[in-house]
């Protein structure tokens, strides 16, 4: 049933589905349109917004480009590709490869979301040159795993009110990942997440006839010279004992940073993680280089989309259009219902405002006094708005951007399967934060 009700949904993707960066442009007027009709904004004021606001996410723009980069010299390095070729290894079948490939990403989001992003993809090329196996699907089972990282170590909602001073501190307190990240109903989401989405990424496995295959010599990476060359700068460049003394002791900054100061994961600590894992172990700097040559490729999406959705959040927060949303979801709710209308409210401003930790700062003013007037558990409610924040991510691409580039596929080739996931997993999570 799944095969069958898939087919139809990818060739709509396919026919409609423009280029990302056509649909930042869309969401761009659509926002704009929206200030000026529903908040009396006028068109000065929204262009206004939109302007100021369209550099505000040039630190994460880099941020999302490092997880790209380093992520990909990373795993292009000898010794991990030997880690990524062994665990490809047990895939037998495009069923087994589909299965692998979408558990890998489910625990690496788990841990952290940009871990999460690139490892999922490199290990979807990896299988692909040894199984064969529908590449798109193959590569979208690798996105749907990026559903968990909200619920997971590095969810920035429940970690944003676990910390002291948070900005809602004097309305509820400091709430724990006890209540959280660990507690039983967001757990239990977890786990038949975990069950659940492989399950289906398995059952859209399209017949062979309707299968788009890959040619695993265009998915090979280039060769790693090591020879040491006669000129003192080819001499340089080959040098396994420079890389060494600038990449051993970054790694040793990592093992203070986690044992002797106690410093927790968040993506600069990745990238720092990556970067240097991979000048360790790609041993010389040009084998870096030339992997960096590579991975740069990819970044042309996020350097020029990332800008255009700084903007269209200054234009949903700044206008009041996000808060309206959200007051409107929640005002015909009881305290029962109430996490299940935050989580839609929340995936429905996900398509705007494309930030847990934005959303948030959008969502909180309005989510938070709803909760205690109805006497609504807090925890879940907060949970219900980091849930919704991931959800979408199925149906958004901006977080599909660089698992896009690693792979090399267009966001219309996987968003049909992303949208089957996008109904189930919708599902579950709205009965877990119910009922569980």
């Amino acid at each position: 049933m799944l095969k069958a009700i898939s087919k139809p949904a990818v060739k709509l993707v396919e026919r409609y589905l423009p280029d990302p960066y056509i649909f930042v442009l869309l969401l761009t007027l659509i926002a704009a349109i929206a200030a000026i009709a529903v908040e009396r904004q006028t068109p000065l004021a929204v262009l206004r917004f939109w302007g100021d606001g369209f550099w505000n996410l040039l630190t994460f723009s880099m941020q999302m480009l490092l997880v790209l980069v380093t992520g990909f010299m990373l795993a292009s390095s000898p010794p991990v590709k030997r880690i990524l070729q062994r665990i490809a290894g047990t895939a037998k079948s495009a069923g087994g490869a589909i299965i692998l490939v979408t558990l890998v990403s489910l625990a690496a989001s788990w841990i952290n979301w940009g871990f999460g992003l690139v490892v999922g993809a490199l290990f979807a090329k990896e299988l692909a040159r040894l199984v064969r196996v529908d590449y798109r699907l193959l590569v979208a089972s690798a996105y749907t795993g990026f559903v968990v990282w909200h619920g997971g170590l590095a969810g920035s909602i429940p970690l944003t009110i676990a910390t002291e001073g948070h900005f809602t501190a004097d309305q509820i307190g400091v709430i724990g990942t006890g209540s959280t990240i660990f507690a039983f109903f967001n757990l239990a989401i977890v786990v038949c997440l975990f069950i659940a989405i492989p399950l289906v990424n398995r059952l859209m496995l399209p017949d062979e006839k309707d299968s788009v295959y890959v040619d695993a010599k265009l998915l090979e990476e280039p060769e790693l010279s090591h020879t040491r060359g006669t000129r003192p700068a080819e001499r340089l460049e080959n040098s396994i004992p420079l890389s060494w003394l600038v990449g051993i002791p970054g790694l040793l900054f990592l093992l203070d940073h986690f044992f002797l100061r106690g410093g927790g994961l968040n993506l600069n600590v990745v990238n720092f993680l990556f970067l240097f894992l991979a000048i360790v172990l790609h041993r010389t700097p040009r084998s870096l280089l030339i992997s960096l040559n590579e991975a740069i490729k990819g970044g042309a999406g996020i350097v020029i989309q990332f800008p255009f959705y700084a903007g269209i959040m200054a234009i949903m927060v700044q206008s009041g259009l996000a808060q309206s949303m959200s007051e409107w979801l929640v005002s015909f709710s009881t305290s029962t219902s109430l996490p299940f209308w935050s989580f839609l409210s929340a995936g429905i401003v996900n398509l705007f405002v494309p930030s847990g930790g934005g959303q948030w700062a959008v969502q909180a003013p309005v989510i938070l006094p709803a909760a205690q007037a109805l006497g609504a558990d807090i925890s879940r409610v907060a949970m219900a708005v980091a849930w919704g924040d991931a959800w979408t991510n199925l149906l958004q691409p901006f977080w599909a951007l660089p698992v896009l580039a690693i792979a090399g596929l267009k966001a219309k080739d996987i968003m049909g399967f992303c949208l089957i996931q996008l109904f189930i997993t919708g599902i579950i999570i709205s009965v877990g934060l119910v009922w569980f």
